[in-house]
């Protein structure tokens, strides 16, 4: 089998963005029903060991920073095989109103969000204000936990 090309690495690390986001309780289809979407501002790949066609490869996801209108997360995929990371996603993403296309502040429930997973017997960090800093907050494809300082 051939190797894993860009378009592969891509296509997961977006899946695992959707995933997380649906965590913190902003699927697509709520986000459609506030008349809201998100959109990628950046996004750096760096490719760090090559993968191949059917290679089993998990996705771990650190939350940088939340600001009223702004996440910065950091995706790690891993080769399941061996336990190497293949490659780091590093993305900042904007909270926008889908009609104006202009930036707008996350609902509520988007913060909140983190004091669920809390009561669910998550460990979760906390949030103080206009910009929130989360660090080693990893969130995998299979679940979320928490490293938080």
């Amino acid at each position: 089998m051939g190797h894993m090309n860009v378009m592969w690495y891509t296509g997961k690390f977006d899946e695992a963005s959707w995933s997380m986001l649906a965590r913190l309780g902003l699927t697509q289809a709520r986000l459609r029903g506030l008349g809201r979407a998100m959109a990628a501002v950046q996004q750096n790949i760096t490719y760090k060991q090559e993968l191949y066609a059917g290679d089993l490869v998990s996705i771990r996801t650190r939350i940088v920073e939340v600001r009223s209108k702004v996440l910065r997360f950091i995706h790690e995929m891993t080769n399941e095989a061996t336990g190497d990371i293949a490659a780091v996603a590093e993305l900042t993403g904007v909270h926008m109103d889908a009609l104006t296309r202009r930036s707008t502040e996350f609902p509520a429930e988007f913060h909140e969000a983190f004091q669920d997973l809390s009561e669910a017997g998550i460990e979760t960090c906390s949030f103080d204000g206009e910009k929130e800093t989360v660090d080693n907050l990893p969130v995998s494809l299979n679940g979320y936990a928490s490293m938080c300082d």
